[in-house]
C-alpha cells in the first residue's frame, strides 16, 4: 500500500512538472559594430548600392532592418561610450587624453550581462582610452588599466583605437602582444583626401603588425571565441567591434576590384566577408537559433559628395552629410536584429531608436532591471523586435552630437540643430548668423528628410520646445524614467 502511494506522489509531481511552462532561455548576444559604414553601404538599406553585402543582407532577410536607427554621436569615441553605458556622451566628464572614458565601477553592457551569468567577450576597436592615456604612453611591460578586462568583460583581443592612430600594436586582455617597438611612415593614396584611402599616421609599430591583415585577424579571432562555446551551456556576449571600413582602405586581393565604389567598397566587402564568418562560426557552433544577433555601424562613412558624383554610389544613403555631421548622414545608420523564431523575418520598423538603448534592451532578455545611476540614456527595443504591439513611441526624443560638439535633438518630425553648417565634417562646418539670419537649423524630417528647408524662423514655438527639453536632458542627467 504505502509503495503504491509513494508511486502515485512521484507520479503526480512529476505530471507538474512536466505541465509547468519553460523557464524563458536567455539568449547569447552578438554585437557587431562596423566603423564607419554609411546607411547607404548595405543593400538591403540602398538597392542602389554599389558594394555587394550578402551576408548583411541575408541577416536583414532573416531578421528585423530599423530605418530610424541612430549613433548617440557622429565620431568613434562618443558614440562608443554611448553604446557600452548606455548614457549620452554629452555627459562624459572624463579626459580621453589621460585616462579611461568609462569611470571605475559604472555599469556597462558587459558588466550587465556578466553579473547575469554571461561569459563576456569583446574582440576588436576599443577606443575608450586607459588609464594614463589613449594614444601614447603606454608602458608595455604592465598591464593596462581601464580597459575592457576592467569594464565587464571577461576577455579582450584588440585595438586600442581605429587602425589610422598610432601606436600599432595588438592588446590581449590588458597586456601588449608585442610592444610597438618599430616605426612606420605616413601613408596615403593619391586621388583621395587626406583622410581616406589607405591612410594611416606614422608613429610606433610592433614587429607582427600589418595593417593588412588586422581586418582578417579580428573576424579569426570572433570566430574563435564562437567557437570554444559549442557545448557550453553558459550564455555568452560577445561584442565584435571592426575595425573596417574606416581607413585604411586595405582590402584583400580576393575584394580587389568586385565593388562599384573603389577601394572604399572592396574594403566594405571584405566587412560583409567577416560579418559572413561569423555567423557561420554561429551555424557550426550549434548557437545560430540561441543568439540574438545585432549589426550596425559606429557612425557615417567618410564619403565626400564629389565621391558620390564620381562613382555614383551614396554612402550616407539619402541622407544629407556625412562622419561627423549633425545632419543624418551622420549618425542615421543602418541597423539589423536577428532572433530566429521570435523576430520576423524580412520586417522593417520604423521606431526611433539609439545605439544607447542596447544597455535597457540588453537587461531585458536577459531577465534583469535597470538599476537608477545606470543606462540613464537606454530604453528597452525589444518590445519592438519581438512584435509586441506598443501604444507610444519607445522613447520620447534622440540627442546626437557632432564630431564639433555640437548637441542636437529631435523629437517626432522634428529635429533641432542649434547650430550653423554641419557641425562636423562636411563644408561648411561653422556659419556665423548675418544679421537676420536664424541662429540654428530646424528640419521637419517628415516633409524633408533630406534637410534641406530650414524652418528655424517659422516655428519659434518647436525651437523653444526642443531646446527647453534638451536644457531639461542635460540637467537631469538622465532620460530613462528613475524609480526615485
Amino acid at each position: 500500500m504505502k509503495a503504491r502511494i509513494l508511486l502515485g506522489i512521484v507520479v503526480a509531481v512529476h505530471a507538474a512538472v512536466q505541465a509547468q511552462p519553460a523557464a524563458p532561455q536567455r539568449p547569447n548576444i552578438l554585437f557587431i559594430l562596423a566603423d564607419d559604414m554609411g546607411y547607404g553601404d548595405p543593400h538591403c538599406f540602398n538597392p542602389q548600392s554599389k558594394i555587394p553585402t550578402p551576408n548583411i543582407d541575408r541577416l536583414a532577410a532573416e531578421g528585423m532592418r530599423f530605418t530610424d536607427a541612430h549613433a548617440p554621436a557622429a565620431v568613434c569615441v562618443p558614440s562608443r561610450y554611448g553604446l557600452l553605458t548606455g548614457r549620452y556622451p554629452m555627459r562624459l566628464t572624463r579626459n580621453f587624453a589621460t585616462e579611461s572614458l568609462i569611470e571605475p565601477g559604472r555599469m556597462t553592457i558587459a558588466s550587465l550581462l556578466k553579473q547575469a551569468g554571461y561569459a563576456t567577450g569583446m574582440v576588436g576597436k576599443w577606443h575608450q582610452s586607459f588609464d594614463g592615456g589613449g594614444r601614447g604612453g603606454f608602458e608595455y611591460s604592465k598591464p593596462f588599466r581601464g580597459g575592457p578586462v576592467d569594464r565587464g568583460f571577461d576577455s579582450f583581443f584588440g585595438l586600442h583605437a581605429s587602425l589610422d592612430i598610432p601606436p600599432y600594436f595588438f592588446i590581449q586582455n590588458d597586456r601588449a602582444v608585442q610592444p610597438a617597438s618599430e616605426k612606420i611612415g605616413d601613408h596615403n593614396s593619391p586621388g583621395w583626401s587626406p583622410i581616406q584611402g589607405a591612410f594611416w599616421r606614422g608613429g610606433a609599430i610592433a614587429p607582427d603588425f600589418k595593417h593588412e591583415q588586422v581586418l582578417p585577424t579580428i573576424a579569426a579571432k570572433a570566430v574563435e571565441f564562437v567557437n570554444a562555446r559549442k557545448g557550453t551551456p553558459q550564455p555568452f556576449f560577445l561584442y565584435v567591434a571592426l575595425p573596417a571600413p574606416h581607413t585604411p582602405w586595405l582590402p584583400q586581393e580576393k575584394f580587389r576590384g568586385k565593388s562599384g565604389a573603389s577601394m572604399y567598397g572592396d574594403y566594405t566587402m571584405e566587412v560583409d566577408d567577416a560579418v559572413g564568418q561569423v555567423m557561420a562560426a554561429l551555424e557550426q557552433s550549434g548557437h545560430d537559433a540561441d543568439t540574438v544577433v545585432f549589426f550596425t555601424s559606429d557612425n557615417g562613412p567618410v564619403w565626400y559628395e564629389q565621391d558620390a558624383q564620381k562613382y555614383g554610389h551614396r554612402s550616407a544613403g539619402p541622407w544629407r552629410g556625412m562622419k561627423g555631421d549633425a545632419w543624418e548622414g551622420g549618425h542615421r545608420m543602418p541597423f539589423i536584429a536577428r532572433w530566429k523564431d521570435k523576430i520576423a523575418a524580412g520586417s522593417s520598423n520604423q521606431q526611433v531608436i539609439c545605439f544607447t538603448d542596447m544597455m535597457a534592451t540588453f537587461a531585458a532578455v536577459s531577465g534583469q532591471s535597470l538599476p537608477d545611476g545606470a543606462g540613464e540614456d537606454s530604453f528597452d527595443i525589444s518590445p519592438v523586435f519581438l512584435g509586441r504591439k506598443l501604444d507610444h513611441p519607445v522613447r520620447d526624443a534622440i540627442v546626437h552630437e557632432s564630431s564639433r560638439g555640437v548637441i542636437a535633438i529631435r523629437r517626432g518630425d522634428w529635429k533641432l540643430i542649434p547650430h550653423l553648417g554641419s557641425g562636423g565634417f562636411s563644408q561648411p562646418a561653422n556659419v556665423k548668423a548675418k544679421k537676420g539670419d536664424p541662429a540654428g537649423q530646424l528640419y521637419n524630417l517628415a516633409a524633408d528628410p533630406a534637410e534641406q528647408k530650414n524652418l528655424y524662423a517659422d516655428h519659434p514655438e518647436v525651437v523653444k520646445q526642443l531646446t527647453d527639453l534638451l536644457s531639461t536632458y542635460k540637467r537631469d542627467g538622465h532620460t530613462r524614467p528613475t524609480a526615485h
